[in-house]
C-alpha cells in the first residue's frame, strides 16, 4: 500500500472487511479496513501474544500500544471486562474500528484514543503490544520509553518481536541500557514474547 498503517491518515481508499478472532477463551468477529496493520488476517505476532502473554501479576488499568482494529485490546477486555482497557494507535481509522468493534461485542471497558488523549496520572498493569518494528529503531525506542515508566511497580509489560526483525538486540536494549529487567516467556512460529518489569 501506499502508505503504512502507521500513518495518522492512512490515504489508500477504504475496504472494509472482517476478521475472526478465535482463542481457547474469547470469540469474536472484528470489522477491519485498509491502512490498517494486518486487515486481512490475524496476524502471526498478535496470535502469538494472544495465546502466550498472561494477565499481569497486579489488577490495574490495561494498555494496548499500537492497537489497529483492536485485536488486543478487544482480548484483554473480554478477559477482564472489571477493568478499564486503554488502546492506542496515531491511526484514526483504526482508533474508529476499535471503537466499532468494542461496541459490537459490548466491551464498554475500552478507551481507544491517541497517545496524548491518555491522562497523564493513569498507570497500568499491563502493557501489551505488536509494536511497529517497521517504523524505524528511533521511534520504537521512543515509544516504548514513553509507556513502559508507567507500568505499576509490580505490572508487566509483554511485547512481540519476530526473530529476524530484531527481538533479540530490542532485549539487550530494553535490559542492558534502559534498566528494564527483560526475559524471554516464549518463541513461538518465528516470534519472541519479552517480558518486560518496571526500571527498579
Amino acid at each position: 500500500m501506499g502508505d503504512h498503517y502507521f500513518s495518522a491518515t492512512p490515504s489508500v481508499a477504504s475496504h472494509r472487511g472482517s476478521v475472526r478472532l478465535h482463542t481457547s477463551d474469547v470469540d469474536l468477529s472484528l470489522v477491519t479496513d485498509t491502512g490498517v496493520f494486518s486487515h486481512s488476517r490475524l496476524d502471526r505476532g498478535t496470535r502469538v501474544l494472544l495465546d502466550t502473554a498472561p494477565m499481569p501479576p497486579v489488577r490495574g488499568p490495561l494498555l494496548d500500544v499500537g492497537c489497529g482494529y483492536g485485536p488486543i485490546a478487544l482480548t484483554l477486555a473480554s478477559r477482564r471486562r472489571r477493568l478499564p482497557v486503554w488502546a492506542v494507535d496515531l491511526n484514526e481509522r483504526a482508533l474508529g474500528l476499535t471503537r466499532e468493534n468494542a461496541d459490537a461485542a459490548g466491551l464498554g471497558n475500552v478507551t481507544a484514543c491517541r497517545p496524548e488523549e491518555v491522562p497523564d496520572d493513569v498507570t497500568f498493569a499491563g502493557i501489551y503490544s505488536n509494536p511497529p518494528i517497521r517504523s524505524g529503531k528511533t521511534a520504537l525506542h521512543e515509544l516504548l520509553l514513553r509507556w513502559l515508566p508507567r507500568l505499576l511497580p509490580d505490572g508487566r509489560a509483554y511485547l512481540v518481536v519476530a526473530k529476524n526483525l530484531g527481538s533479540d538486540s530490542l532485549q539487550r536494549w530494553l535490559s542492558d541500557e534502559q534498566g528494564f529487567p527483560t526475559t524471554r516467556l516464549a518463541s513461538e512460529r518465528g516470534y519472541r514474547v519479552l517480558e518486560v518489569a518496571p526500571a527498579p
